[in-house]
Order: C-alpha cells, then structure tokens, then sequence
C-alpha cells in the first residue's frame, strides 16, 4: 500500500511539474523558439536579411556612385552565403540602433560592437569578426612636423595618468564612455567625459583635428585610417586593452546567431576577409578617396553630372538618385564609353534610339542624359495605362530600357496566361522576363518577340534599385 502511495504522489509531482512546464511555455510561448523560428523564416521568405551600420569612411559610404565599406562588403558576403538580398538601414545613433534591433526593425547590428557584460545582457554578440583597442585621439602641436622625435613625444598625452582633469568627448552610447569611467577610478582622479549625441567618431576625431575639441577616443583601426586623412592627429595612445569586435542579433535568435557564426568562423580564414579588412583599414589610398569631391559622405555628390540629374529627372518626376542610379549601371559615369553593340554616352542609347531622340556621338553629356530622360519619358507614356503603380511601373520601365519593350509586354502576356499578376514585377511579370529564354515560354502563342535573355534585365532592375537605396541612405535630396 505504501508502495503504491509513494507511486501515486510521484505521478501527482511529475504531473504539476508537467503543468508548471506547459504554464510557463504557455506565459512565454516558448518565445524564443518560436521567435527565431519565425525569425529564420521570414528571412528565407522576404528573401533578404536587414542589417543596421553606420556610415563613415571604412564601414559604409559610397565613392563615385558605388556603395562601399567593410561592414558593407562582409553584409553582401553573408547575405550571398544564407541565399538572400541585403537591405541596409543606416545609424550613426547607438541608441538607435539598439532600438531598431529591439522594435524588429532589423535582424542584426553591424558595427564595430566591443563585447561587454553590460550589452550582453541585452542582445546576443555573434563571433568577434576584428579586434582592435581603444586609443586617444590628440592633435599634433603647431609646427609639429618641424619638431624632433623626442620633442613632439614630449607635448603628446602618452601616460593615461595626464588625462587627469582633461575633457574627452565621445558619441553617445558609445563604449568609450564606460571605459573613460573605468579609468578614471584606475587613476583615482576625475576625467571629464561628454557625450555628444549628434556625432560619431569619425566627425569627432575631425573636430580635434580642426582643434574644435582637444580630446576623444576611438578604435585603434579607425584611427590608424583617420591618421592617412587627417596628418596632424595622433592615435598612438591605448587606454584599453585589445578587444573584440563583433556584430549583435536579438537575445535569443539562435538560428540566426548560429548561422551568422558558421559562415563567419570559415570567411575569416579566407583570402577575401584579408583582402577586404587590408582594403578598408591598411589602404594607404583610403585618404584619396575620403578627399575626393564623390565620397558622398562629405560631398554630398555621386557624380560630376548630378546637376544634369537634379534637372532632367524633374521631367519624368523620378528621385534624381534614381536616375543616377540607372546612368551608372549603363555607363559608370564614363560619357565616352561605347559597347560592343554600339551604345553610347552616359545614358548608353543605341544609334536608332539615339537619333529618335534627336542626338549622335558629338553630342555633350547633358544632350544623352536629355534624350534617355525622352526614352524614359515615352517608355512611361505607354506603360501608365496598364500599371498604375508608380513605384511598381518604374520596375517596368528599367526592364524595358535594357531589354526592349517587346519583351516586356511579352512577359505581361505571359503573366496574364498563367494566372500571375500582369501589373506586378517581383514575383510576377520578372519571373517570365527571367525565364524568356526557356522555350517553353518564348515559344508561346501570346509571345511576339521571340527569345530574350532576361537574367541579365532582372539582374538589372533590381542592382539600380539596390543602389538607389544605398543613395538614399548616404544623400540628400
């Protein structure tokens, strides 16, 4: 009897623990599971993953119409391994950032992240992708380069010790606030540390450049390549030991950690991370490119023809970033380019098309851009009755100014036939532009143009709309 009374209040035990179990799965929903999982799949089902960075000088910009960047070169490299697009949202605000992370605005923070306790607690680091140490950020003393070794040395903070008293400013949110802190008590005398939070590093090492401030502190590789841009700075200082750096995803997201980490661990044995970190840190040419008149980041320019841009895309009210966007997929801003088949010019107009609208070979760069703009014009003529959508007719007309407007309106047959939307682009009408050279379907009654190769026209839709995306973060109107 006893035996079995034993039994019973073990299964009445394991019941509750049963109950409490299912209790709190149910409170939590098992959250974190269910979250990542869904995480995972709506990545895989968007088909693209949502990275937040900030834009300077190694991380993300755009230089002669190109986005850029170390964090940018490895985010393509990690969408191109888990098979989706990348869609970057731009931070130059910590707390921001964070916040876009939190809300599930983005999957992942791609910034230069030193690993802490503190942060931790919050967000879940993947594999250091660098390492680097924070390092004071001083000006040279006037006349500095007539000094010798020892006399420069000699008017330069280089014992943590003398930092006693003196007024640091650092971006808001930023690590080196905590470790100015730290340091302060290791010292046992008081640092005075301000937070600025509408600047990130790169602007603040230029107001000490320009002796707007005396003092900040910033990441020893950012540094070093600042110090190729600004010669009268000095960032031979540490106030840190050596630290990682690694990207951040939401505390629990697992699946999206674990395959952040598997590519990450194997991309940083390869020769295309080294060629990409010496490009971006250990470039002696990066001072070339942040001085240049199309860094967009300062110039607020992609090309020398954004005047031309600004002006001719007002007659077909398209974002002249846009417009730009399509010209240096066609040209690279390169006005005296020709292709093999006979385009020309900065908007590469076939020599028919060329002289419909009124221009040859003699004509000035502002002349072409006048008559794609016309192409582009007549092009939206044809289409505004039958895709309403702006946005999505836009699509359309990329597709028919590389590709023709026959095989266009062959693919909206296509699409009307087998029960897709006619009116639509992704999914729909570029599925058939993409497959026009299967004969499946180029050999169909309702086709009256015959074989295409689409791969590259839907390649090229969607490479001018990824780069306008990039204009838009780093340009203003």
């Amino acid at each position: 009897m006893e035996k079995y009374r034993v039994k019973n209040i073990l299964l009445i035990v394991f019941s509750l623990l049963i109950f409490i179990s299912c209790d709190r799965s149910d409170k939590s929903g098992n959250s974190d599971s269910d979250r990542v999982l869904s995480q995972m799949d709506e990545i895989k089902k968007d088909g693209k993953i949502v990275a937040v960075t900030d834009y300077n000088s190694t991380n993300y910009f755009v230089y002669k119409g190109q986005p850029m960047g170390y964090q940018f070169e490895l985010l393509q490299s990690l969408a191109n391994y888990l098979g989706v697009k990348l869609e970057v949202i731009v931070s130059n605000d910590l707390e921001k950032t964070f916040k876009y992370l939190q809300d599930g605005d983005c999957d992942l923070i791609a910034v230069n992240l030193t690993i802490t306790k503190e942060r931790s607690k919050i967000v879940s680091f993947t594999e250091p992708h660098s390492q680097t140490r924070q390092v004071l950020v001083q000006r040279k003393p006037d006349g500095w380069k007539q000094m010798s070794r020892g006399e420069l040395e000699s008017n330069l903070l280089r014992n943590q010790l003398d930092l006693a008293g003196k007024t640091v400013y650092v971006q808001k949110g930023s690590i080196y606030y905590d470790r100015l802190q730290s340091l302060s008590d290791e010292i046992g005398d008081s640092i005075n540390v301000v937070e600025l939070p509408n600047y990130e590093t790169e602007q603040l090492i230029k107001l000490v450049s320009e002796g707007e401030i005396e003092y900040t502190v910033c990441d020893e590789i950012v540094g070093l390549v600042n110090q190729t841009y600004f010669s009268n700075i000095d960032v031979n200082t540490a106030i840190s030991f050596p630290q990682n750096l690694a990207w951040a995803v939401r505390k629990g997201d697992h699946e999206l950690k674990n395959s952040i980490n598997s590519w990450l661990v194997g991309f940083k044995k390869t020769a295309k991370y080294k060629y990409i970190f010496n490009k971006y840190f250990k470039n002696s040419r990066s001072a070339n490119i942040v001085n240049s008149d199309y860094y967009a980041i300062n110039s607020g320019k992609v090309s020398r023809f954004d005047n031309i841009f600004k002006k001719e895309s007002q007659l077909i009210d398209w974002d002249w970033r846009l417009l730009a966007s399509l010209v240096y997929q066609e040209s690279h801003f390169n006005e005296n380019v020709r292709s093999w088949a006979g385009a020309y010019g900065l908007m590469q107009l076939m020599p028919s098309t060329a002289e419909r609208f009124g221009i040859d070979t003699s004509s000035t760069p502002e002349q072409n851009v006048e008559a794609g703009v016309k192409f582009i014009r007549w092009l939206d003529g044809i289409l505004k009755d039958k895709v309403k959508d702006k946005n999505e007719r836009i699509k359309f007309i990329l597709a028919s100014y590389n590709v023709g407007l026959g095989h266009i309106l062959d693919a909206r047959r296509l699409a009307e036939k087998y029960g897709k939307d006619p009116n639509k682009w992704d999914g729909n009408v570029d599925f058939f532009i993409l497959n026009k050279s299967n004969p499946e379907y180029y050999k169909d009654q309702v086709v009256k143009y015959g074989y295409c190769r689409g791969e590259e026209t839907y390649k090229y839709v969607n490479e001018i709309l990824d780069r306008f995306e990039h204009y838009k973060n780093v340009i203003s109107t």
